[in-house]
């Protein structure tokens, strides 16, 4: 009769087709017990590696080590701290925060940055301006969503492809650091610095 159960059960996994991606553990006889197999499984940019690509039928148990960011959307909170990166099986990237400083206006002439946002990189109209209020037109023309990040000055939105922004800013004469905030790009390429010349 056990037989007989087993059989119905393997025609009807067979019948659901094996495309469906059904992760089934082997069918065994009581008298073996097979240990679990373990695969390690490490993310990448875009992909993952396995530490093994074929098993024995049976229990498997997948682990995944890797780095990964968080951020919070909401527009401002990333900014505030909500945001970081995550260590699996590795150890845990170091996250740098900008501290918060006391706000002065300097003067100077009235600047606009056109900055063109798409994979994985940032076209500056500018990448040195004088100190001032400087505008910044943000388009993202790529394929992927994307934010221009003034860290410490002010987190753009993120911007699904052909959205637009404008925001300006009062920057004093400094290196400012940019980046996107998407997990992943701005390691891909999308950072960068404006110098604001005195």
């Amino acid at each position: 009769m056990e037989r007989l159960r087993i059989a119905i059960a393997t025609l009807a996994l067979a019948g659901m087709g094996a495309a469906a991606g059904l992760v089934v553990p082997a069918l065994a006889s009581p008298s073996r017990t097979a240990k679990a197999t373990t695969v390690f499984v490490t993310a990448k940019e875009w992909g993952f590696k396995l530490s093994k690509k074929s098993f024995p039928a049976g229990t498997v148990v997948f682990k995944k080590k890797g780095k990964y960011s968080y951020v919070c959307t909401v527009s401002g909170h990333a900014k505030l701290g909500m945001k970081g990166a995550v260590g699996v099986g590795v150890k845990a990237p170091t996250v740098t925060t900008t501290p918060t400083t006391a706000t002065t206006t300097v003067t100077g002439p009235p600047t606009t940055i056109t900055v063109n946002m798409d994979e994985y990189h940032f076209g500056m109209s500018q990448s040195t301006v004088p100190q001032g209020n400087v505008t910044f037109v943000i388009h993202n023309v790529g394929q992927q969503t994307h934010n221009f990040d003034l860290q410490g000055k002010h987190l753009g939105a993120f911007l699904d492809p052909g959205q637009s922004e404008t925001w300006t800013v009062n920057l004093g004469a400094r290196t400012y650091h940019y980046v996107c905030d998407v997990p992943y790009h701005a390691a891909s390429g999308m950072e960068g610095d404006l110098v604001v010349t005195g």
